[in-house]
């Protein structure tokens, strides 16, 4: 798996997104490991079509599928499936076209910076914004992030 490929594949591609899961907790100091990426990705038809593509050119399939059933990638996939979990040749990925607790791509995309890691620039969930949605999860991987995420908050306020 590699992180800065997939980043700087979906750059390259085009594809407005924003990162918003471990590896926004990560870019933001926290020491978690993450074996995924999870991106908010604007939910325009042209940035679709530019998703698919790319995920067609990464044998895109879901995760925990049976192997051999059938998979389309398409705009009806983005529009019957909010939520994509999927292995593909670069890593597995994680697709959403809004974050709990901050609506769709575009609050995403108002509550992330501009982050430069691996090589490669894009858009993250800003310390607040992450912990906002960690908490309206309610699931327990995220409730156990949060002390570490609040104290980095805490950290970058008070600097």
């Amino acid at each position: 798996m590699s992180f800065e490929s997939m980043l700087r594949g979906l750059n390259d591609a085009k594809i407005e997104f924003v990162v918003i899961g471990g590896l926004a907790a990560v870019v933001h100091g926290a020491p978690f490991v993450t074996n995924d990426l999870d991106v908010c990705y604007r939910n325009s038809a042209e940035n679709i079509d530019r998703l698919a593509r790319r995920l067609r050119e990464w044998s895109a399939y879901p995760r925990g599928w049976e192997p051999g059933l059938p998979f389309e990638l398409d705009s009806r996939t983005f529009r019957t499936m909010p939520l994509l979990t999927l292995q593909t040749s670069e890593g597995n990925l994680d697709l959403l076209d809004r974050v709990v607790g901050l609506d769709g791509y575009e609050m995403a995309y108002e509550h992330s910076v501009e982050i430069e890691a691996l090589g490669v620039s894009f858009r993250a969930l800003a310390l607040g914004a992450l912990i906002r949605a960690k908490e309206a999860t309610g699931r327990a991987k995220d409730l156990g992030q949060l002390p570490t995420l609040r104290a980095l908050l805490a950290l970058k306020e008070g600097s």
